[in-house]
């Protein structure tokens, strides 16, 4: 259903982490944690290492899954670009990237969550990245 896999850790020489989104309350809904927890292996590597996943366009990105005191791990997530240390990321393949792997973790999810929901959601609200009806 997604143009986005699960890779190892790409070589970092030259590159820097640009920063796309965070979530805070990941464990709002338990399924969305599971999911990380599941598709990392976080169970066993915790805050150990980011977990990385190449995108459509072939750029990686980097999950940093944030821990808190008394909160089921991982509570939190941050998104970030790996790009070249000193060039821009292009906006419209941020975009695009972004909704391919949100599409991704809902697909992986399962139900009640749905993809078509997500793109639909995404039309209602006019989100240039979301696929056409």
């Amino acid at each position: 259903m997604s143009e986005v896999a699960i890779i190892g850790n790409p070589d970092l020489q030259g590159k820097r982490f640009s920063f796309v989104l965070a979530e805070d309350r990941l464990a709002h809904y338990p399924e969305f944690r599971d999911f990380f927890v599941r598709s990392f292996d976080l169970d066993r590597n915790g805050l150990s290492e980011p977990g990385f996943v190449r995108a459509p366009s072939g750029v990686a990105y980097a999950l940093v899954f944030i821990g808190r005191s008394g909160e089921p791990f991982p509570s939190g997530l941050e998104i970030h670009a790996v790009v070249d240390a000193l060039e821009p990321i292009d906006g419209t393949t941020l975009d695009q990237d972004l909704w391919s792997i949100l599409r991704w973790v809902i697909a992986g999810v399962g139900a009640p969550w749905t993809v078509e929901d997500f793109d639909r959601t995404g039309r209602l609200y006019r989100v240039p990245a979301a696929p056409p009806a």
